[in-house]
């Protein structure tokens, strides 16, 4: 492997990349790639350019020759309208895969008895996959089952509104008349 990465980068990148593609099965050695990629990269002239000082700044021979540095410009400051993906970085953005990890990770949780962190991650894959309904359908569950009706009906509601044509909907219709009913029921009981 020395050999293919003292050859011309071109070539030994291909060979290198011959090699490792050859390897990957198993997920183990997917960071030992990541670190070899990274020590080539280092190795073939990125870590010697880094260690280099900077050459020092210019000076004139005559300062008072010298020409006055260009003016700044001022430009006027942009007017945003709350944008979030670029005020706030941390923002979930759309991402399907982290939904269905979502989902598993949800579904475990409900198996385990925790309904907390089962609403916590299916309020996550909502957010990654908005127009996804499955994530609504179990985030209703969780919330039924917390006893949190209204939240439920929303959920619920939301997953027959993506998916009106869904094989459960009749029984998820049935679920959402029961905890309308049952939330009036409250209404009046408190009155």
């Amino acid at each position: 492997m020395e050999n293919a990465a003292s050859a011309g980068s071109g070539r030994g990148s291909s060979v290198i990349l011959r090699l490792v593609m050859g390897e990957m099965r198993s997920r183990a050695f997917l960071s030992g790639f990541l670190a070899t990629i990274g020590v080539l990269a280092l190795g073939n002239g990125a870590l010697a350019r880094a260690q280099e000082p900077p050459p020092p700044p210019q000076q004139p021979d005559n300062p008072a020759d010298a020409a006055p540095p260009p003016a700044a410009k001022k430009t006027p400051p942009k007017t945003n309208k709350d944008n979030a993906a670029e005020s706030a970085p941390d923002q979930p953005t759309w991402d399907p895969l982290r939904a269905e990890k979502d989902l598993e990770v949800g579904q475990y949780y409900m198996h385990k008895g925790d309904v907390d962190a089962a609403i916590d991650r299916f309020q996550d894959a909502t957010l990654a996959k908005p127009g996804y309904a499955v994530p609504f359908k179990f985030l209703g569950e969780a919330q039924e089952k917390k006893g949190l009706k209204k939240p439920a009906i929303k959920s619920y509601q939301r997953y027959l509104d993506l998916y009106p044509k869904a094989e459960d909907a009749d029984k998820i219709r049935k679920r959402v008349e029961k905890l309308y009913k049952d939330v009036e029921k409250e209404k009046k009981e408190t009155k």
